[in-house]
């Protein structure tokens, strides 16, 4: 089987599409659709099967995934050795995390990635969404739940503390069990969030004056003037609009894990990442 043709197998693999692929890679739609057709029919087989989240592999796929995964480790070794760096990580590393995180705790961790390896080429996933793993929608990712997928590395980062936040232009006066105030909330889909449930208990008469599943927006709203707002204080702590407050207790922590597919734990500059996450961020 050649090379050339398992190169676009793993790349439509990890990225799910035609398209994305062919992105990846530098070739046209066209081109990869032919490439994985001409796979296919020589083998007798089909790698992939089309599902509304995009292309998956086949049972026969996720057989011969790893191997094929190994045959590009083994290419990328022997390009290294030719190009006497053996030892230097390269490549795209697609991480994933939610935007706040990504700008205010990890953006110093990637730029001394950069540093330290100058051929990894960070590709941040930022947003709500949990990438998946299993399916290579990324390589590593953060999050505040632990994961329960199967076959996943997962590791505790350390726990991020929270505060309460209002605007440095506004004073804070609730009034009795918050009869004053107007709160700045997660989206009903995230209304179990710890600090959710603590500010709506903390503060059980407030008006609900926006919801948002980004931190990001609860927190410009928030130096707005709209209303007070739980965030994480790596995020709260570093904005000059916003001021923190104290009530009788602070809002709960939460633990921020890290985690990635067993079958990724060779990959070098994952591993580069996630030493560094742990050196820096532990």
């Amino acid at each position: 089987m050649d090379w050339n043709d398992l190169r676009f197998f793993l790349a439509i693999a990890r990225k799910g599409s035609l398209g994305a692929a062919a992105k990846q890679l530098g070739v046209s739609h066209p081109t990869v659709g032919r490439r994985l057709q001409a796979l296919e029919q020589a083998s007798g087989q089909r790698f992939f099967r089309r599902t509304s989240e995009g292309l998956v592999p086949t049972d026969m796929g996720d057989k011969i995934l790893s191997l094929a995964e190994e045959m590009e480790a083994s290419a990328l070794a022997i390009e290294r050795r030719i190009d006497g760096n053996d030892d230097q990580p390269e490549g795209i590393l697609r991480i994933s995390s939610a935007d706040w995180f990504a700008c205010y705790v990890l953006s110093p961790v990637l730029m001394e990635l950069t540093r330290r390896h100058p051929r990894v080429v960070p590709e941040l996933i930022a947003g709500q969404r949990l990438s998946d793993l299993t399916r290579r929608e990324a390589d590593i990712a953060f999050r505040i739940i632990p994961f329960d997928e199967p076959d996943i590395v997962q590791r505790r980062v350390m726990t991020m503390p929270y505060g309460l936040y209002t605007s440095v232009s506004k004073p804070f006066d609730p009034g009795a069990d918050g009869a004053h105030a107007k709160v700045i909330l997660m989206s009903t889909a995230q209304s179990y969030y710890p600090d959710v449930v603590w500010l709506t208990q903390m503060l059980p008469k407030a008006t609900r004056a926006f919801t948002s599943s980004s931190r990001t927006v609860q927190a410009q709203m928030c130096a707005l003037g709209l209303g007070v707002a739980v965030l994480p204080r790596s995020l709260g702590d570093q904005l000059p609009t916003l001021k923190r407050i104290e009530l009788s207790e602070p809002p709960p922590s939460r633990d921020i894990w890290m985690g990635y597919h067993q079958d990724m734990r060779r990959m070098d500059r994952l591993r580069a990442l996630a030493d560094l996450t742990s050196e820096m961020l532990g």
